[in-house]
């Protein structure tokens, strides 16, 4: 879902590829690479896409389907690392449950927990599938919604 709404947000802001690559600082052949899922968009880049462009990270990852205003997220690991270990206990999971999901190691996936690492892209993709619809990437994240006037 994140290759088509990569896509799609790209085309309804009338950016070019060429466009979002001079912003992330990568080549054009590396956001050819994300839209067509040949390559996957590290979590810090989309992060930066999304901030740029008001971009709900869960309207990106296909969780909801309309976008919505969240204030810029400043990445926190101690916060993701809080929200992914408070969800993972709220639902009764061990890390040896998600991480066999994720198809990684436990190992690995408790230095998310950790804070020692960031969470690539493909494993929070992988948790929307443990977690379902009541999964927000932006709240894992401590992302906030715009306040309205």
């Amino acid at each position: 879902m994140i290759v088509e709404n990569l896509k799609n947000t790209r085309e309804e802001l009338e950016l070019k590829q060429k466009d979002v690559a001079k912003f992330l600082g990568i080549h054009l052949s590396t956001v050819s690479g994300w839209e067509t899922g040949k390559d996957t968009i590290p979590i810090r880049k989309l992060i930066m896409y999304a901030n740029q462009y008001c971009l709900s990270l869960d309207y990106l990852f296909g969780l909801i389907a309309n976008n919505e205003e969240y204030n810029k997220l400043n990445l926190n690991l101690e916060v993701l690392a809080k929200n992914l270990t408070e969800l993972r206990l709220t639902n009764k999971y061990t890390q040896m449950y998600i991480a066999n999901k994720l198809n990684t190691n436990q190992s690995t996936y408790s230095h998310y927990e950790n804070a020692l690492n960031i969470i690539p892209t493909s494993f929070l993709y992988g948790l929307t599938k443990i977690y379902g619809k009541s999964l927000s990437i932006d709240k894992l994240f401590g992302r906030e919604k715009k306040k309205k006037n």
